[in-house]
């Protein structure tokens, strides 16, 4: 567990939530944990690279992809993949050919979504333990949300969470601020009591936006340097979360 100790003041930020003061009663907002999915929750880059690669079987060029040495390119989305791809291959190619096979690789990942897929290990207990302790969990993903739907029910998390916004939840989606403050305030949750547990630059740039901490994982890909990205503490194991949330002020 490492803590950037410049962001411990960030409890103090004034609360950007506005009540509604035609209440008789100030509604009590919760702490809040947002999770992102691929690379944070679970490792489902070998599904996403054999969805890529179905593409380019499709049109005769083979498996492109690794899914060990490109586990990284997984987690940066499904363009991403086709874009690597695609520049390995001998004929020229363009954005064009991207567009077209996009729709094809999210029709693959759908019909074969979770067979390699897994939770990464402490995910379930640290879940209970907060839901326990009264945090509102939520999940912002930049994964189209129906795909994150089922995903998430077949690894049988789906359950603890109390709100979840995928890519196409919103006419925004991460790195824009507003994707995480919805899925804040989907829970019932406190702006300047929350904080995004995520995996990439993208989840690191959501949170400097919206002015929360971000705890970014270290157990993804060995090529990804998260301490470079200065998260406000890294989480090298599910079980160290509620100590990382503490030295964030999120809990006692």
């Amino acid at each position: 567990m490492v803590i950037n100790n410049t962001f411990r003041s960030l409890h103090n930020m004034p609360n950007r939530t506005r009540p509604d003061r035609s209440c008789k009663e100030k509604r009590v907002l919760m702490k809040s944990v947002i999770f992102d999915l691929d690379g944070t929750l679970a490792d489902t880059s070998g599904d996403l690279i054999a969805a890529a690669n179905a593409c380019f079987q499709g049109l005769g060029q083979g498996k492109m992809l690794d899914p060990v040495k490109d586990q990284e390119v997984a987690f940066n989305g499904g363009r991403a993949m086709l874009r690597l791809g695609f520049s390995r291959q001998d004929t020229g190619w363009s954005e064009a050919d991207v567009d077209a096979q996009y729709p094809l690789l999210l029709e693959n990942y759908g019909n074969k979504i979770d067979v390699y897929t897994e939770l990464y290990d402490g995910v379930v207990p640290v879940l209970d333990q907060l839901a326990t302790e009264g945090f509102g969990l939520g999940v912002c993903t930049n994964k189209p949300a129906a795909l994150a739907e089922i995903l998430l029910a077949r690894l049988g998390i789906r359950g603890h969470f109390g709100a979840m916004l995928g890519a196409d939840s919103l006419s925004v989606r991460k790195p824009d601020p507003e994707h995480l403050f919805a899925t804040i305030r989907a829970l019932g949750g406190a702006l300047d009591q929350s904080a995004l547990i995520g995996d990439t630059i993208t989840d690191r740039n959501t949170a400097l936006n919206a002015k929360i901490p971000c705890v970014l994982v270290t157990f993804g890909p060995k090529s990804r340097d998260v301490v470079a990205m200065k998260p406000d503490a890294l989480l090298e194991h599910y079980a160290d979360l509620p100590n990382v949330l503490t030295h964030l002020n999120l809990r006692p």
